[in-house]
């Protein structure tokens, strides 16, 4: 049976802002570095650059979602994407 592939993503919090309902940080996964942008109220997420950003959109978005009350600004994270970039 072979296994699914997978890479591990990690992730910093750069900013939090309860008043404005954001988190703002950076992910790098694969060689990829992206900044993000969630809005935790809406629940809208924005990963800049386009370039690669299918590959990490979705499980970024489920992550925040279940880490959402843990996160601290300046804290490192990492969660697995399953997908080899």
């Amino acid at each position: 049976m072979s296994r699914l592939p997978s890479t591990t993503a990690q992730l910093r919090v750069l900013h939090q802002s309860f008043s404005r309902r954001l988190v703002e940080g950076e992910v790098v996964a694969g060689g990829f570095h992206w900044t993000f942008s969630w809005f935790f109220d809406r629940g809208e997420l924005q990963v800049e650059p386009s370039l690669g950003r299918a590959l990490i959109q979705d499980a970024l978005l489920r992550f925040l979602l279940r880490a959402d009350y843990q996160l601290e600004p300046g804290g490192d994270y990492a969660f697995t994407v399953r997908a080899k970039f």
